[in-house]
């Protein structure tokens, strides 16, 4: 008699090995560009690599944790780091309420003209960060900027938007959630999209208005979405520099330095790569940290609500 148990083995082996092959090419390039590049930055981070190992191997000094120590001992790390946190705990909930109010207004009848709506919200995620933040940099400006200029007109004082540190982080707050909202926006409106009218349908035959509905509709069917969002945009923001890079430099008084402009100013201005690969490690720590504390969060809460 045939060996009928071994024909449906032999087709999953040939199903594996085929799916394997497919994907062989993608995990090869993410080992290439990701998983090499991670490793070679973990070793960097345990040794004294510096502008003289970069000149003659011989130099390099194997260090262990000494460097995350001295990150850990560096006043510049928790200033830095607090600064992030500021611009985290402000930014993110900032951001995710405008992506989420302008995807509920988006998707209301009384929006008009929705795709071009759509598209000119959406237009500052795909402008050049850079090019934008040189533009912003000269709104804000203290004496040239148009937004000193129509508080002057309205009879307020001029205030040094960037060269002030009691507002060199929110006016870099405020760039930032106009930057980045557009994309969570696209987001919502899709989930926004997948709840069913029906459910809108009842809650209205029930007398429940916009507020309760929102409340006790919409926002639970998106609790899946809110969580991507958050842990997402969460990441995106504690990789604070570009902002800070182009805008303030650091400044004032170091107020917007961040986790990921130390990194940059040690590895790449004093050249302590071995020091800077370490903060981009405790940085990444904190990051995974923090997304498992939201998780934690959201499965505590959604276990409340059940």
């Amino acid at each position: 008699m045939p060996d009928t148990a071994s024909g449906p083995t032999r087709s999953a082996r040939r199903e594996a090995l085929a799916g394997w092959a497919f994907v062989a090419p993608a995990l090869t390039v993410i080992a290439l560009f990701f998983g090499v590049p991670v490793l070679a930055g973990l070793s960097l981070s345990l040794t004294d690599f510096d502008i003289y190992a970069l000149a003659d191997w011989r130099n390099l000094r194997w260090q262990g944790l000494q460097n995350y120590l001295q990150v850990l001992s560096m006043p510049l790390f928790w200033q830095a780091l607090a600064n992030t946190a500021y611009f985290v705990v402000l930014g993110v909930p900032l951001s995710i309420a405008a992506s989420l109010l302008c995807a509920v207004l988006l998707q209301s009848r009384l929006a008009r003209f929705k795709p071009v709506l759509r598209t000119a919200l959406f237009a500052p995620v795909v402008t050049t960060l850079v090019a934008v933040a040189v533009i912003w940099r000269y709104l804000f400006h203290v004496k040239y900027g148009l937004v000193n200029y129509a508080l002057t007109g309205l009879g307020l004082d001029p205030v040094d938007w960037l060269g002030d540190p009691r507002w060199s982080m929110p006016t870099i707050i405020l760039f930032a959630v106009w930057k980045n909202f557009g994309g969570n926006m696209i987001i919502f409106i899709a989930a926004l999209q997948a709840i069913p009218e029906d459910l809108y349908e009842a809650a209205r035959l029930d007398g429940a208005r916009g507020w309760a509905q929102f409340r006790h509709i919409t926002l639970p069917s998106l609790a899946p979405t809110l969580l991507m969002v958050s842990i997402l945009t969460t990441a995106g923001y504690f990789q604070l520099f570009a902002e800070p890079y182009v805008m303030t430099q650091g400044g004032p008084l170091q107020s917007t330095v961040s986790v990921l402009y130390l990194m940059y100013e040690e590895g790449f201005k004093w050249w302590n790569l071995g020091l800077a690969s370490a903060v981009a490690f405790v940085l990444f720590l904190i990051i995974v940290a923090v997304s498992k504390g939201l998780m934690a969060l959201q499965a505590r809460l959604s276990g409340g609500r059940a």
